[in-house]
């Protein structure tokens, strides 16, 4: 289980980066908090939203992506297998 704070946050934004896309906050309407732009690479999130519904629309997403396991140092791949494992419940 993932726990809501900036922490956990950071490490999610920091997992993305390493597989090569780009996290931004943006103000806009978004209906699940959070977008991905497909040919860019980019993750555009509320930054509106809460810090709860930050975290659950990012980690979604992570699960979604098809990351390669070799950009990842071992911790960010152990995180990334946890992270596909668990279902997020806040």
């Amino acid at each position: 289980m993932l726990t809501p704070t900036n922490h956990t946050l950071e490490k999610l934004e920091l997992l993305l980066k390493s597989a090569g896309y780009r996290v931004r906050y943006e103000k806009g309407n978004f209906k699940t908090g959070a977008c991905l732009l497909q040919n860019s690479r980019m993750i555009v999130v509320n930054k509106f939203a809460n810090l709860e519904s930050k975290i659950a629309a990012v980690a979604d997403l992570a699960r979604t992506l098809e990351i390669d396991q070799h950009l990842l140092d071992e911790k960010q791949a152990a995180f990334l297998h946890q992270l596909k494992q668990t279902t997020l419940q806040l």
